[in-house]
This record gives structure tokens, sequence and C-alpha cells, in this order.
């Protein structure tokens, strides 16, 4: 599928601070793509820099197939949707939608046309005449992005716009997010420190650290897949545990050191006495009497939630499991541990690098 946005060797310097490295990222037309990473990483500043708000130091960056790298912001033609919703506090719902229509020498006729279709589209038709300070902040920012649909622009840019809102709130709003951009056929680029909202909204996720973009692809597959440590840690919640181990002398096991040493078979090779950090997935771990798992533990904490249990183990270090339902474990008690060889991801314990299946 044509590539809307694509970004080659792309560099951005702030005097001697190196903020994006080589960057290299192709956008589908169509395509909602989520960048995310923890603060500083460099995802606010890629898309300041696809809108124009910042300049890049070296590389290409296209859109539409159109060279940018010195276009002005007004001649990219992408539309931002910011975290403060930015609405002018003087003007109706309408008069901010049509704001930039008004600028461009639209026909009073013809701006009240778009402003009405575009308010049925995200359900704002009756608000248009209420001013920002009357509306909740769902409302907001349902009117922020109403704004940048009326323009019809060839991406649209979310930089974290539901950090504002309550936790109920956010997850209307992702898929309402979701659901406009299904409808406009449009093409989104959304940065979110939260992974969360990445995996449920994005078709591509492009998880970057420290300037560099660490991987990308489906939301699953870098659930099932993850290319390092820090990318196996960033993606799923509850987070997956690390476990120190080295490969067993029989070339088809691990040694795990959980406080003691429990040998633990594969179902693949690795090398005897490599130093390894292994990867479990809370949910992957099942419990069991304490004769019967894989490894045997000591419960530490149980939070129950009433449809999730959170069992924290007294391991070194900590052991976390998750599962739904309810737990008749109590802290203190001692359980048996399973999860399946196909379900243990190994990690180089110098590179953190993802070891071949």
């Amino acid at each position: 599928m044509t590539a809307q946005i694509e970004l080659t060797n792309v560099n951005k310097y702030y005097g001697a601070y190196h903020a994006l490295k080589d960057i290299e990222l192709s956008i589908r037309k169509g395509s909602f793509t989520a960048l995310v990473g923890p603060s500083g990483c460099g995802k606010s500043t890629l898309l300041r820099s696809l809108a124009g708000l910042e300049s890049i130091s070296s590389g290409t960056l296209k859109i539409a197939g159109e060279v940018m790298n010195a276009m002005p912001p007004r001649k990219r033609d992408v539309a931002m949707v910011f975290q403060s919703y930015a609405l002018y506090p003087h003007m109706t719902v309408e008069e901010n939608l049509t704001y930039s229509l008004r600028i461009k020498g639209i026909a009073k006729a013809d701006r009240k046309k778009a402003a009405n279709e575009v308010a049925a589209v995200t359900g704002l038709t009756n608000l248009l005449g209420r001013y920002p300070r009357e509306l909740s902040g769902g409302q907001r920012q349902r009117v922020a992005m109403s704004r940048a649909i009326i323009r019809h622009p060839k991406a649209f840019l979310f930089d974290e716009p539901l950090s504002n809102l309550d936790a109920a709130l956010r997850v209307h709003m992702r898929k309402e997010i979701r659901a406009l951009h299904d409808r406009l056929g449009a093409t989104s680029v959304y940065v979110t420190h939260d992974q969360v909202e990445a995996m449920t909204m994005a078709d591509h996720v492009v998880i970057m650290r420290d300037g560099v973009i660490e991987q990308q692809g489906s939301p699953l597959e870098l659930y099932d897949r993850p290319d390092n440590k820090f990318v196996a840690g960033f993606i799923g919640s509850p987070a997956m545990n690390f476990l120190p181990a080295v490969g067993g002398p029989d070339g088809r096991s691990i040694i795990l050191d959980l406080g003691m040493k429990q040998t633990v078979s594969l179902e693949r090779a690795v090398q005897p006495g490599r130093a390894l950090v292994v990867g479990l997935r809370p949910e992957n771990i099942e419990l069991a009497p304490a004769d019967e798992g894989v490894v045997s533990v000591q419960v530490a904490l149980v939070e129950s939630t009433g449809a999730t249990c959170f069992l924290t183990m007294a391991t070194t270090p900590e052991l976390s499991v998750v599962f739904n339902g309810r737990s008749q474990a109590q802290a203190g008690d001692r359980v048996g541990l399973n999860f399946a060889p196909a379900s243990i991801h190994l990690f180089d314990a110098d590179t953190e690098r993802r070891l071949p299946d």
C-alpha cells in the first residue's frame, strides 16, 4: 500500500544533544500508527518534525510523496490535535471549527455546511452554539478533533490527546478516535506514553527509546516476539517478569535463579553455561500445588479486583502472576508455578537481545 509519510535516515540535534537518531519509518496511507515510549524517548519530537514545528537536522521527510524538509507547517497539509485542546475561548464551537476555513476565505454558507457535516460525524451537532467553557473535557477534545477533520488533511497528528482526561473517559475516547479514523479512512499518527493505548488503537506500533526506534510492527508482533528486553518489558500489562538464568549442562534446559536454583526443560537448544535473562509474562503462568509445579515458590502478596487476581511471589527478583478469577492462595503459602516452554522468552544477559527460537 502507498506510503503517506516516509522518513529516511532522519536526525534531529538540539546543539550537541542527538534527539532523533537515523529514523527510518514508513507510514501507510490510511493506517493508524502509534509512537510510544518513555518520557524523553523522542516520540513528540518526531511528531513535531512531521508537523513542521521542528526542523530536522538531516535526512529526508516526505508526505504524500513530496519532500517536506524545508516546507513550513501551513503548507504540509497535516492537522495536529494537542493534549491541551487549544480552543479559542471567545469563539463558539462552530466558530472554532470553521476558523481555518474563514482564514482561507471560504464563504460563510460553505463554512456552516462543513461545520454541520463534521459535527454530525463527531456528535457535536447540539453543541455548535456553545463556548468551550460550557463543555466537558471529552466534548472539548471532540471539538479539537473536529477542527482538524474539517480541513481534510493528508494526515492527522495526535500529541497525547487523552492525557488530561480521567481513566473512564480515556477508554471511551480511545474507542471514539479509532472509530472516527476508520470512518474517515484517514492516516493517523498518535503519540502516547501509554502502551495500552498504543496496543488497543493502532495498526502499527513504533517503540522508541533515547531517540532510536527499538522495534516496530503490529501490536501482537511486538507482544509475541519482542526484539529485546526493553520492548518485552514495555509491551504488556502487567509487565513481563525477568529472571536471571544460565543454560543447563544438557543444552536443552535452563537453570533459573529465584533465590534458589531450579532447572526448567526447554523445547529448543541453548548453549550450556550461557548467561541469560528469562522473560515470562504474568498471564502465561498457572498456579499448581506446591509439589506439582515446574518451580515451587512462596506467595508474598495477593491482590484481587474481583474479576482478576494478581499474585506477587517472595522470590528474588519478584515474580508476578495474573489470572482471571479468584485465588485461594494466601500470603505465606507455598505454591507451584507451571508455564509452557513455548511461553518462555530468552534474552542474552549482556546484549539484552532476543535469542532465536
